[in-house]
């Protein structure tokens, strides 16, 4: 792992697979949303509203993978130090940010219909507001400080102690009585068991692979502008530091 810590091999492997997961993530969007959007089936009981399911559980997905890279990352960066898993974190946030908005804007739009109000304070909803200022609470100690180490490891013990709010989002269902239907898919002896018709999953998984591929697309774009960022702020330092040197006033 610690070989990934210089930035040339890392985004060597990144650059590689951009090209790879860009498409994946346009033809999975190009096939899923026509069947999600018009062809697939109405919910018996749900009726067109089904289709706000296929952005709202992708969104939920990729909320949940995301604060779990970022914790991961922030735990690299504390433990071993490296600046990649920091900087792949930093990238993965404000995208984490995003789709858990969305997941809450479409988990209130499908709610009015289903349950009479845009909103109630059950435990599923109340963890996922959590996880959103969790978010914005990363994000915003990243830039808190003057010295970017300081910011960096306040962000990253936030996402660590915060880390502990995705079982209880995922489990929540489970462990309280609460408004929101429970997992469709479950692991059991017998495999993977699914309540939901295959018509409605075909689209469901197209679309959680495309959500997937657009995040990784997207974070090789943000890791190219955060490094180039960084290259921008050591050459302006070292210039900084060469006219301290012979007496010039800095630019």
């Amino acid at each position: 792992m610690h070989r990934f810590a210089n930035p040339t091999q890392f985004m060597r492997i990144a650059n590689a697979i951009y090209p790879w997961v860009a498409g994946l993530a346009v033809i999975l969007f190009v096939v899923g949303l026509p069947i999600a959007l018009v062809t697939s089936p109405p919910d018996y009981q749900q009726g067109q509203t089904v289709r706000i399911m296929y952005i709202h559980v992708s969104s939920a997905w990729l909320m949940m993978m995301i604060y779990g890279i970022v914790a991961g990352g922030s735990a690299a960066f504390l433990i071993w130090r490296h600046p990649m898993a920091n900087l792949v974190a930093k990238a993965s946030a404000p995208m984490g940010a995003i789709f858990t908005g969305l997941a809450l804007i479409t988990g209130m739009l499908w709610g009015q219909p289903m349950w009479g109000t845009f909103w109630v304070w059950d435990a599923r909803l109340t963890s996922t507001l959590i996880l959103f200022f969790l978010y914005l609470g990363y994000i915003a100690l990243n830039d808190a400080f003057e010295d970017s180490e300081r910011g960096d490891r306040a962000a990253a013990i936030l996402a660590l102690v915060g880390s502990v709010n995705l079982p209880i989002i995922h489990f929540s269902v489970e462990w309280w009585n609460t408004l929101h239907q429970p997992s469709i898919m479950k692991l059991s002896g017998d495999g993977v068991k699914s309540s939901v018709d295959g018509a409605i999953l075909l689209p469901l998984f197209l679309m959680m692979g495309a959500f997937t591929m657009y995040y990784l697309a997207v974070l090789v774009l943000r890791l190219r502008s955060e490094l180039l960022a960084a290259k921008i702020r050591n050459a302006r330092m070292s210039q900084v530091a060469v006219d301290a040197a012979v007496g010039q006033p800095a630019e």
